[in-house]
């Protein structure tokens, strides 16, 4: 196939795509892949995570500043571009009862209308491949549900002429995949892995959580081999320095461990235009060569 690869990851929040796919991302750029984040929103409603970087003024008056400054670093250590969709980040409602989302967030949109601002971006860009959220956001925040929402929408949508027809011409993207990358399997594994080895996991309290969601297991379609892109992956994951604790639980299992017990990234394969046979190792397979 001499046609570019063109690859769009959308994310609901800056950090998302440096905690979800970011190895893939950094293995199909060096591969000559044209990659492209797509962030619904601006995280304005994000806590401040880090907690070395808690109780500073400047960073709670100018969040939504400080957040692109840090989306803008993580963009260049992984070498994707990345436009920004322009909604209000919802916050995380708590609370019992939820309180109601602010007016005017991402997740109160109109989904018709919020999903024609992707399908302008896909029409342009023109991938063949998308990743996104599944129907549980991968976490039920509201802001995670919604980008899965418009992407359904955004992907079926973008080759249709009658469609949006101010956004351009048509683009047919042919498949569609789910993040998939906290999935139980990775997280026994490395579970495992660490308490046979004496050491302490940061993994037991999740699946203590999974045996009480008692969600049903997801199906991982796609592995992708990219534990030479772990270390980068890591380094875009700390550029969002608001939200990820460098000494945190996030790096708590040694590099050499994730990549000797899950070199892989996972993906569910939801849509799929072209023919392919499962389980997949690249996100283009059925693409490349037709």
């Amino acid at each position: 196939m001499t046609e570019q690869l063109r690859l769009m990851a959308v994310h609901a929040h800056p950090d998302d795509e440096s905690s979800k796919g970011a190895a893939t991302m950094a293995k199909y750029v060096s591969e000559g892949v044209d990659v492209l984040v797509v962030t619904c929103t601006g995280g304005e409603r994000g806590s401040i995570l880090n907690p070395k970087l808690q109780g500073d003024p400047y960073i709670e008056e100018h969040i939504h500043e400080v957040r692109k400054k840090e989306m803008d670093e993580a963009r260049e250590i992984l070498g994707v571009k990345q436009e920004w969709l322009g909604f209000v980040d919802s916050g995380l409602p708590e609370g019992d009862p939820l309180p109601p989302l602010p007016e005017g967030c991402f997740a109160l949109q109109d989904v018709e209308e919020a999903a024609g601002r992707l399908v302008r971006l896909i029409r342009e860009f023109k991938p063949q491949v998308i990743t996104t959220y599944d129907e549980n956001g991968g976490y039920p925040h509201p802001d995670h549900i919604m980008t899965h929402k418009i992407t359904m929408v955004a992907f079926e949508a973008a080759g249709d002429p009658e469609k949006y027809p101010e956004a351009g011409a048509p683009w047919q993207p042919q498949k569609l995949y789910y993040n998939q990358g906290f999935n139980k399997p990775r997280t026994i594994a490395l579970h495992e892995a660490l308490l046979e080895r004496g050491m302490d996991s940061p993994y037991g309290e999740w699946l203590e959580r999974w045996k009480q969601f008692e969600q049903r297991e997801r199906t991982l379609t796609t592995y992708i081999p990219c534990a030479d892109f772990f270390e980068i992956r890591d380094k875009a994951l700390i550029a969002h320095a608001t939200q990820i604790d460098p000494d945190g639980g996030w790096f708590r299992v040694p590099m050499d461990i994730q990549r000797e017990v899950w070199p892989t990234e996972e993906y569910e394969l939801a849509k799929s235009l072209v023919d392919t046979s499962l389980p997949e190792d690249d996100l283009f397979a059925g693409i490349r060569n037709n």
